[in-house]
């Protein structure tokens, strides 16, 4: 058979698979509005191998079941994509560390521990969009887990500097929710790549645009926007017609490490109120402080219309045993 040609009458050369990066995503994904659009990114994009994805609890000022609502969100947006089945999805602890020095034992732990063991030379990205109570476990259970190639990407903490605890919520939510756990993290000498609050916040878009660009596409479009917006209405203190897509970067960064500009932290340790303090534990962190959002928000939008008309070639594996 002879190869495809253009209307030009141009060959077209095979198009190959494409090489993938391993990678878990950890999330609180009803905690917001915009976990949805990360986990909807990742499972978009086919140099992305999911290997799994750990819904997180998110305190309890709001559900005294919240890593249960998280994963009832999971479910929906796999059943939105048609993934059912076909992403391993293992619930993480359903509250905070008692200290730092127990770990809460769960099957998401364990996933993080398996996908570690077997990850080799491919290495493994792990995205925390919420607390990092499940990699605290993870480590607190076995702390060989701790070794070259595998890197937690933290959507979370606040920025560096003297006056940044004056803008936004304090502590920062993802932090507040789980302090000794990014304790035992930050001080495992793992490899981290840190999105503080600075940074993420950044990722704003406005109604308008969501309704242009995402809401057409479908039933999934429908209803990222129409949660986003309901969420809004309902907990946000002031009027307002927008919201950051603050856990997007961790997917945006999974995709194109080269995306954002980082710099090098020494090693840092929060104190109970939230604040950084130097620690003679751990390694340097990598800090985002700048990042392509236009990269970032232009990508997603095309492959959820991309999805919504069905011309999407999402690749990834199935579900893990």
């Amino acid at each position: 058979m002879s190869a495809p040609q253009s209307a030009h009458g141009a060959h077209i050369a095979h198009i190959p698979k494409p090489r993938t990066r391993r990678v878990l995503i950890n999330s609180d994904a009803k905690n917001e509005a915009d976990d949805q659009y990360a986990l909807v990114h990742a499972l978009l994009s086919p140099t992305l191998d999911v290997r799994g994805i750990i819904p997180a609890h998110f305190g309890t000022s709001r559900s005294a079941t919240s890593m249960l609502d998280s994963r009832a969100e999971v479910d929906l947006l796999l059943d939105l994509l048609g993934r059912r089945g076909t992403v391993t999805v293992a619930n993480g602890a359903a509250h905070a560390l008692p200290d730092a020095h127990t770990p809460v034992d769960s099957p998401g732990a364990r996933l993080i521990l398996d996908e570690v063991a077997t990850a080799g030379d491919d290495g493994l990205l792990i995205a925390f969009l919420g607390p990092l109570t499940d990699m605290a476990s993870a480590i607190l259970l076995d702390p060989s887990m701790v070794r070259p190639g595998v890197t937690v990407i933290w959507i979370g903490g606040p920025g560096y500097g003297d006056d940044v605890h004056s803008f936004g919520s304090w502590p920062e939510f993802n932090l507040r929710n789980d302090i000794a756990a990014a304790n035992v993290v930050f001080g495992s000498g793992i490899a981290i790549w840190q999105v503080p609050s600075t940074i993420y916040r950044l990722v704003n878009v406005g109604y308008a645009e969501l309704r242009r660009r995402v809401q057409p596409h479908g039933e999934l479009g429908d209803y990222l926007v129409r949660q986003l917006v309901e969420w809004n209405a309902v907990y946000h203190r002031t009027p307002i017609e927008s919201r950051s897509l603050g856990d997007s970067p961790a997917i945006g960064l999974m995709l194109e490490p080269w995306s954002g500009v980082f710099r090098r932290q020494e090693p840092v340790r929060f104190t109970a109120d939230g604040h950084y303090e130097p620690s003679s534990t751990g390694s340097p962190v990598l800090v985002l402080e700048s990042y392509d959002v236009r990269f970032l928000l232009e990508d997603m939008f095309a492959k959820i219309a991309d999805f919504g008309e069905g011309t999407d070639r999402p690749t990834g594996r199935g579900a893990h045993d």
